[in-house]
């Protein structure tokens, strides 16, 4: 049998956290074939130590991937094995920021160009494009934005 690495041995309150996991079933899938992988991977337990090979064909799973759920319980705790990492960065970054937002904002609340009484929303668009809040931007954005803005002031 090939040297495990990592170790897991799981105290009694942790055990009894994944027990709980396991056996409510209301957690997402993956937390509990986690939760089922930590539980097959204690050498504390009464199955005594597995392979990484038997506990990833228990559970119909990768090997790697019972070498990830152990390296992680062992290096960062429980929490870290069960949970997903959060992103750090959105998937694609706003465009507009607060600033642009401001601006556009304020844009709208100034009185609008000669020959028309209010401002539009392609207006709106064209004109923050013009005084370079922004390089480019669509018409329903800037009526997302505006929108946003007045259901949050609204009493």
């Amino acid at each position: 049998m090939p040297k495990i690495r990592y170790h897991v041995r799981l105290s009694d309150e942790e055990r009894k956290t994944l027990l709980k996991i396991v056996s409510r079933g209301s957690a997402s899938a993956k937390t509990i074939m986690h939760a089922n992988i930590l539980l097959a991977a204690d050498e504390n337990g009464t199955g005594g130590r597995k392979s990484e090979v038997e506990i990833a064909a228990l559970f119909h799973v990768h090997p790697q991937t019972v070498h990830t759920i152990r390296s992680q319980y062992s290096e960062h705790g429980l929490q870290v094995a069960l949970g997903r990492k959060k992103r750090e960065t959105p998937p694609v970054e706003p465009k507009i920021t607060g600033e642009v937002e401001a601006k556009i904002i304020a844009l709208s609340c100034s009185s609008p160009p000669s020959g028309r009484s209010r401002w539009t929303l392609r207006l709106l668009t064209d004109k923050a494009v013009e005084l370079q809040y922004i390089d480019s931007i669509s018409y329903v954005t800037v009526g997302r934005l505006l929108k946003k803005r007045t259901e949050t002031t609204s009493p």
